[in-house]
């Protein structure tokens, strides 16, 4: 007998069982701690989002001011003068 069949056995027991009922205050303090998980995250996300925001102003910014993209001038030779 294979472990999925095994699994699926188990299933269908457990869906022939008998159905328990769940005391309303579980319910309820489930709903709350629910809602709570949900807040935490809609938090946490924006908070990412801004820190991302922020970074990429903060390297635009950088950029601009500091042009990575061009070489600095070479300082080990003296510039060549009067050929």
């Amino acid at each position: 007998m294979s472990a999925r069949s095994n699994r699926e056995l188990t299933v269908a027991r457990l869906m022939r069982g008998p159905t328990l009922v769940v005391p309303p205050e579980v319910t309820a303090e489930a709903v709350r701690r629910g809602a709570r998980l949900l807040r935490w995250r809609r938090v946490l996300r924006r908070v990412l989002w801004t820190v991302l925001f922020a970074a990429a102003v903060a390297f635009a910014v950088w950029a601009a001011l500091a042009h990575p993209w061009v070489a600095p001038p070479s300082e080990t030779t003296p510039p060549v003068t009067g050929w």
